[in-house]
């Protein structure tokens, strides 16, 4: 059946997507309708569509609920290929940008928005440039896999981190590998993940700690979508990477900078482990209507 999509182009450090409220979950869109709406030629275009549902009205919502009865809203979040994801960090922070601006919420200075997710419920709070993500406990997974990437001459070992959604971080030698590697081919990873991973590509700063914050350039293929201007899960699995592999002394707060802009990174202790957040900015572009038939 035929019906007129209303929906907003939003963006967080080049990182695109398109947004449409659907509060009682009446029009959910199938994965061929998400990957035309998606499709940069023929669509509106986006590294990702993002659906705001009531949490109550979508089975994965009760999950969230059970967690916070507070997380009203669930961002249902799918790439550009029409499959879904647990989790956007770029997302969440445009999502919260959606949310207030459709005044399907509000959010004072200092008080926090709980947004249920297929992760689980991540808790936003607005920063100085945007948005703040609670991204939650992260940990070490999928090992150290070996990675090749097309114009990299040889495989290079990756460390696998889960943020909600898996990543596989490479470390570079330098800004001319980083600028060689072509992104547009899907990075090959030994073993293959079961789910897939996005894969970042990163290059320390000299010096790598300046001021008290850790600094690095990073390229990222995410997946589903290709390589996209920004990855906001992705530069907090590079940051907690690079700072694995700097040691003892390393900082707990990091610049992460992407073709699509500059990102915040910050790990700090909490009761159940520690957590790491993501910062950056978080905009709406414009609004329109898409006959999808």
């Amino acid at each position: 059946m035929a019906f007129d999509l209303h929906f907003t182009k939003g963006q967080g450090t080049g990182n695109d997507f398109v947004l449409f409220a659907d509060p009682d979950g009446l029009n959910p869109l199938s994965p061929a309708q998400i990957a035309a709406v998606c499709d940069r030629r023929f669509g509106i275009g986006g590294d990702g569509l993002i659906r705001a549902v009531r949490s109550s009205r979508l089975p994965e919502g009760a999950a969230a609920l059970a967690e916070d009865a507070d997380a009203e809203w669930f961002m249902d979040y799918w790439n550009a290929d029409g499959t879904p994801s647990e989790m956007c960090g770029n997302g969440i922070r445009v999502f919260t940008r959606f949310l207030l601006d459709q005044g399907l919420a509000e959010l004072a200075d200092g008080d926090t928005l709980p947004i249920g997710t297929r992760a689980g419920v991540r808790d936003v709070q607005g920063s100085r440039n945007g948005f703040q993500v609670d991204l939650g406990r992260w940990r070490l997974d999928g090992g150290e896999p070996l990675v090749r990437a097309k114009n990299l001459p040889v495989a290079r070992p990756g460390l696998g981190i889960n943020v909600g959604n898996p990543h596989v971080v490479v470390a570079l030698a330098d800004e001319a590998e980083l600028e060689a590697a072509d992104l547009s081919y899907i990075p090959q990873l030994e073993p293959t993940p079961a789910d897939g991973a996005n894969v970042e590509f990163v290059v320390p700063a000299d010096p790598l700690v300046h001021d008290g914050v850790g600094r690095f350039r990073m390229r990222v293929h995410e997946r589903g979508s290709g390589e996209t201007q920004s990855c906001g899960t992705g530069a907090a699995a590079a940051a907690l990477a690079v700072r694995h592999w700097a040691g003892a002394g390393a900082p707990n707060q990091w610049r992460v900078e992407l073709p699509g802009g500059v990102l915040g990174v910050r790990m700090f202790p909490t009761e159940d482990g520690e957590h790491v957040a993501l910062s950056g900015p978080a905009e709406l572009v414009f609004d329109g209507v898409l006959n999808l038939g």
